[in-house]
């Protein structure tokens, strides 16, 4: 099966960017600028599961009419 990594929505790039470097310095782990080959699996998932969950947290606040296209990772507040 072909993988398919091209942002639907290629301006919110640096918005995705920012939003894991929040993820990971909340779950604990340490991003650098660039290369991050030499955090462990588990971390990179720890990071991307936490990125998932907000994101999916937000449409459905979204399709309930509850809440805009903010994404607020604890102190935090992302806009797309």
């Amino acid at each position: 099966m072909a993988r398919n990594n091209q942002k639907v929505v290629p301006q919110a790039t640096a918005a995705l960017d920012r939003f894991k470097y929040e993820i990971a310095t909340e779950v604990g782990v340490n991003l650098k600028e660039g290369y991050n080959g030499d955090i462990t699996a588990r971390d990179a998932g720890r990071i991307g599961g936490q990125m998932v969950k907000r994101l999916i947290e937000t449409a459905e606040r979204s399709m309930a009419g509850t809440a805009g296209t903010t994404i607020t990772t604890g102190t935090t507040r992302t806009r797309f």
